[in-house]
Parts: C-alpha cells; sequence; structure tokens
C-alpha cells in the first residue's frame, strides 16, 4: 500500500466537484523586528486549523502550508458557503481571531494579511499532476490517471 507521501507514477488529473474552492490565505512580515505585531497574528492560525480538521463538517476538505517572509496557506473547501459560514461564524476561531488582528495591527504596516478564494467548474480548469504524491487539488478530492504525454 503506497503511503501517502508516496509519489504515484504516471499523470493524474483532479476531478474537484463543481464549486470546489481553492483558497490563498497569507500572511507577509514587513517589519520583523515588530514580533509583537505580527507573532500573535501569525500563531493564531495554528487553532483554526486543528478546528477545521477536528471538524469536517465545517467545510475545509484540506490544505498545504509553505513558510517563508510571506507564508502561504492553501487551502481547498467544499463550496463558498462554508467558507463564508466558517469566516463569520462567532462560535468558531476565525472571527474572534480576525476581530483580535484588527484591533492589534489595523494601520500599522509592519504586518500584511491576504486571502483569495477562487470557485472551481471542472470545465473551465486544468490540473496535472505527474509522478507526485497526492496533492493539491488532486490530493483532496477525487482524481483520476490520464493518457498521455
Amino acid at each position: 500500500m503506497m503511503g501517502r507521501n508516496s509519489p504515484r507514477s504516471g499523470r493524474y488529473a483532479a476531478e474537484a466537484p463543481d464549486g470546489t474552492v481553492v483558497f490563498l490565505i497569507g500572511i507577509r512580515v514587513n517589519k520583523w523586528w515588530k514580533f509583537h505585531r505580527w507573532l500573535p497574528s501569525f500563531l493564531a492560525m495554528r487553532p483554526m486549523l486543528f478546528e477545521l480538521q477536528k471538524h469536517p463538517e465545517l467545510g475545509m476538505l484540506g490544505y498545504h502550508v509553505w513558510f517563508g517572509r510571506t507564508t502561504l496557506l492553501v487551502e481547498y473547501w467544499r463550496d463558498m458557503d462554508h467558507l463564508l459560514a466558517y469566516a463569520r461564524s462567532t462560535d468558531q476561531e476565525h472571527l474572534p481571531a480576525w476581530r483580535r488582528f484588527n484591533r492589534r495591527v489595523g494601520g500599522d504596516s509592519s504586518v500584511g494579511i491576504f486571502h483569495e478564494a477562487y470557485v472551481t467548474h471542472p470545465d473551465e480548469m486544468h490540473t496535472i499532476y505527474r509522478n507526485m504524491p497526492e496533492f493539491g487539488l488532486g490530493g483532496f478530492t477525487d482524481s483520476s490517471k490520464q493518457r498521455g504525454a
């Protein structure tokens, strides 16, 4: 049996259901010496990810993260309704963290955050994974082996 991180030989494509969301969210440290501004915001993401992993009914399918001056988190969501419901819920981790960020940082340029959400449609997307482990949209939704180069 192949592990999740073992490469699958050949060429695969994601078969994400219509309406699946690819969500990019990140934080950029603009003034590293102002750690009292950016560190709490950076650390606030961990409880959200634990919450979302513990409660799949909230709609997040999975994520990948890359660390650096700009740390990028790519999340995959069942649909936009689930993403927005989570973002706006007073009973979940996100909204209180967002409110703390706005109080603590506001217009201070020591730390920046961003997000982008894209709704996928099978006829309007193209994904290819060759000799890769299960990854990206194809790792959190169905994927199929493809013929060709």
